[in-house]
């Protein structure tokens, strides 16, 4: 590889700018792993915290989560390396029995639990992660394997709200999104400071690992992070647009302004001329909003729209339809559709003949 083609350092000029619109937070934690991208992070944000005279205080944070041997002498490496660059650093650990199944889900949800209390222990309203083009690539491919439509394949955003266990909401940040992984791992190597490798992300029992060893061949087909980043990118573009339109589209059809722990009334007629992606979206948005937050899926979402849309264009209409959904009951009767909490299980059973 010429000096030309090597991955550049990301430098200082450049770190300002990835972190300026946090300047005014307070406090900042940093998830810290100890591999090439988090270490990176930390080594970025430390040289961006030392050049200004007035801003956040950062706080690293590694989460072990005790899953294989040596994570605890990897936590002791980001601390060494964190007392380093005058940051102070917390070690916090997953203790207690792991799940059998869906491992990686639960750590995944136990670190941002933990992170999200080491936030709130400091006064910060924000959490930086370490995510790159290439896991922002990944992510898509993730959700073109699972089928999902256009507001998972926009994939990643760089602020994203999250609620930690004790309630209230944080914000995750993930600034160097934008940058491939060469350019943090070459910013290491030109101060030489080492870091790690995490030997579950090469574990072919994990679908993202499997992916991750597809991607030179689909670079070699023109497929590669970049392409798949950009798509992501232009996906939540159209996202943005739609959503608005779906706003509009909720103005138009409601018979009263939404309010919490009251039925949501819409014009069943203006409702089903909607073009079906607004409509999908207003009944979904509608169920989150009336529901008892049970997860909302895409395919059942879409089924309970088919059937309505079906339903009001069948030659014998019944004169009311009921469904329920994540926990909201979904009634059409004449002009009028009504999306409302749904009465608990058992009264519902009761209530059927």
């Amino acid at each position: 590889m010429s000096a030309a083609e090597r991955p550049a350092p990301v430098l200082a000029a450049e770190a300002k700018t990835l972190f300026a619109d946090l300047r005014s937070a307070p406090a900042l934690v940093l998830a810290v792993s100890g591999g090439p991208d988090s270490t990176a992070l930390m080594v970025l944000a430390a040289r961006w915290r030392a050049a200004l005279k007035h801003g956040p205080r950062l706080l690293a944070v590694t989460v072990d989560h005790a899953l294989r041997a040596g994570s605890d002498r990897e936590a002791r490496s980001v601390k060494a390396l964190a007392r380093r660059l005058a940051i102070p650093h917390r070690t916090m650990r997953w203790s207690g029995a792991k799940p059998a199944t869906g491992l990686q889900e639960a750590a995944r949800a136990v670190r941002y639990d933990l992170l999200a209390s080491a936030a709130r222990s400091i006064g910060a309203a924000h959490i930086l992660t370490a995510h790159t083009r290439e896991d922002q690539a990944e992510t898509v491919l993730l959700r073109m394997a699972r089928g999902s439509g256009l507001t998972g394949l926009a994939a990643m955003a760089r602020q994203t709200p999250l609620v930690g266990p004790e309630g209230g909401a944080l914000l995750l940040v993930r600034p160097l999104l934008d940058l491939p992984k060469a350019r943090l791992v070459a910013t290491l190597e030109a101060a030489s400071i080492a870091f790690s490798e995490d030997p579950s992300n090469r574990d072919p029992r994990f679908t993202r690992a499997r992916l991750r060893e597809l991607m030179p061949m689909l670079a070699e087909e023109g497929l590669d992070a970049r392409r798949l980043a950009l798509m992501a990118q232009r996906v939540r573009r159209a996202e943005s647009a739609l959503e608005l339109a779906v706003a509009v589209a909720a103005a138009a059809t409601s018979e009263t302004a939404w309010a919490r722990e009251r039925p949501i009334r819409l014009d069943a007629e203006k409702f089903i001329r909607l073009p079906a992606e607004l409509a999908l979206r207003l009944l979904g948005r509608a169920i989150l909003h009336a529901g008892d937050g049970t997860p909302l899926r895409l395919g059942r979402l879409e089924a309970l729209y088919d059937w309505l849309a079906e339903s009001s264009s069948a030659p014998s209409r019944p004169s009311r339809l009921r469904r329920t959904l994540a926990g909201a009951l979904i009634t059409q009767s004449g002009a009028r559709l009504t999306i409302e909490r749904a009465p608990p299980r058992r009264a519902r059973d009761a209530a059927e003949p």
